[in-house]
């Protein structure tokens, strides 16, 4: 289990291997999880990529697009998709400095969740480094909106999230999950939701040359008031749980943990890093602290 130390920065103590297929691609992929040294952050590195830079820094900046996953870009234009559920699982268990190689351009889907990463970083081991934490304190509101779409942060002594749903079909209906984002509401709430998508769309996507690794094993698929999951759901509002899970992978890309709350509405990929660019946009509204009081436990 994690060395709990919250206040300094975390890596991993041994690295950690895991291997599966793309949900895009459907090629397989091999990924490793390395230590790296205070400062690093996270940066991937596409080990099948030898001609040119290779190494891909986690930024806001790095995004450069977020339709159906997160994709990153190095100035060399090596390309890195599907890096959030892996960024959601560093940022709830506190791993600030680490090296990912990673053997194609796709992080593998594993079953859909982030329960498989959490469960590599676990064998991989923590350990606590010499520097502090450095902390993203919001400020000032920073709202961002599309539509009937919308994401937010608001000035908050610790890491909350609010998200809310809204879909045409009773399997999922309105759904809204509020909590504190840290290791252990992380672990027994939200890593183990599963991204979702409904049937019609993903033929559409298939014929597009995209999901070819979608399946059953790593997606909950709806066809119209029917899960076609053999098992059903994981848990309650599973749906909105894995929204969530996406988002505080999205928001990690700014390389520290937040304090601050974030409320989402209906907002994915996209919009999680068009709310990533206007806080980065505004200095004014946050600012980096390595010291903060004691926060709450989740209730």
């Amino acid at each position: 289990m994690p060395v709990r130390n919250d206040h300094h920065q975390k890596t991993t103590v041994a690295p950690a291997i895991i291997a599966g297929v793309g949900v895009h691609t459907g090629d397989r992929v091999r990924l490793a999880v390395r230590p790296a040294p205070v400062g690093t952050g996270i940066v991937f590195v596409r080990t099948d990529v030898r001609d040119r830079d290779n190494r891909i820094p986690v930024s806001g900046e790095a995004v450069v697009d977020a339709r159906l996953n997160t994709m990153i870009e190095n100035a060399a234009g090596v390309r890195l998709s599907t890096i959030e559920h892996l960024m959601a699982a560093f940022a709830a268990l506190g791993v600030s400095n680490a090296v990912v190689e990673v053997d194609g351009p796709e992080l593998p889907i594993l079953d859909g969740s982030a329960l498989q990463f959490v469960q590599l970083l676990d064998r991989a081991g923590f350990r606590p480094q010499e520097a502090p934490v450095r902390y993203i304190e919001i400020l000032e509101p920073i709202r961002v909106e599309e539509g009937d779409k919308s994401a937010v942060l608001l000035p908050c002594d610790r890491y909350e999230m609010r998200f809310e749903i809204d879909f045409p079909t009773p399997v999922i209906g309105n759904q809204v999950v509020d909590f504190v984002v840290d290791e252990e509401t992380f672990r027994s709430e939200i890593m183990a939701a599963r991204t979702f998508g409904f049937a019609h769309e993903v033929e559409a996507l298939r014929q597009a040359g995209l999901a070819r690794g979608g399946s059953l094993e790593n997606a909950v698929v709806i066809d119209g008031d029917q899960i076609l999951n053999p098992g059903g759901l994981r848990m309650e509002r599973e749906f909105v749980r894995h929204k969530a899970l996406d988002a505080i992978g999205d928001l990690y890309v700014l390389g520290a943990p937040l304090l601050g709350r974030y409320e989402g509405v209906k907002a994915g990929h996209a919009l999680n890093n068009k709310l990533v660019r206007a806080l980065l946009a505004a200095p004014h509204a946050w600012r980096k602290v390595t010291r903060v009081p004691e926060m709450a436990m989740a209730g």
